[in-house]
């Protein structure tokens, strides 16, 4: 009994342990931790972005408890990260207008008008980029009071925008009805492939 025991108690540290580990993507390594405002968020999952059978980038979320439902990571109003590195060389304008692609994919006429004064402060902030070479980190924040901020290379870049509703229409990109990639969703979602 003590045997089964020990034993069990080594399967259970040793897949902590794994649960633990750095996962790397695309030669990309996301951590299993990341910090929002002194609040320790978890890596949920993390995949590669491809386009046309191009690498475009990895991308991880990191949120406050794992979850694996696309409606409740877009409803949850806690702090989130999106962690972006590119794979490739392109103008930040580029990454600019995909995301406002799948804006446009996955929010109707009215949503994105009342969107459009955010959408343009991110936009405005990238486009001030401009040319992004590979491994560049782009990374979209949701702070505690709902906020989003954009930081490249670390780097705060443009004003936090203030619109609660705007992260959670960033999310819709990846996560919505029409995502941008549904291999990287469900990669993203740590479901198996």
């Amino acid at each position: 009994m003590i045997r089964f025991a020990r034993i069990l108690l080594a399967a259970a540290l040793l897949s902590a342990t794994l649960a633990q580990a750095a996962v790397t993507v695309g030669n990309v390594e996301f951590p299993p931790q990341q910090t929002v405002q002194q609040r320790a968020l978890e890596l949920n999952g993390a995949g590669l972005r491809t386009r046309l059978g191009f690498k475009v980038y990895a991308m991880g979320l990191y949120l406050r408890a794992p979850l694996d439902d696309a409606a409740a990571i877009i409803g949850d109003k806690g702090e989130k990260r999106i962690r972006i590195v590119l794979t490739r060389d392109l103008e930040a304008r580029q990454f600019g207008d995909a995301l406002l692609t799948g804006l446009e994919k996955n929010h109707d006429t009215t949503a994105l008008g009342a969107l459009k004064p955010a959408t343009d402060t991110l936009l405005t902030a990238l486009n001030a980029v401009g040319k992004v070479k590979s491994g560049t980190e782009i990374v979209l924040d949701r702070l505690g009071n709902g906020a989003t901020r954009l930081l490249v290379d670390g780097q705060q870049r443009g004003e936090d925008i203030t619109d609660a509703n705007f992260y959670p229409a960033l999310l819709r990109v990846w996560f919505g009805e029409r995502p941008a990639d549904s291999e990287l969703r469900d990669a993203l979602l740590n479901k198996p492939q």
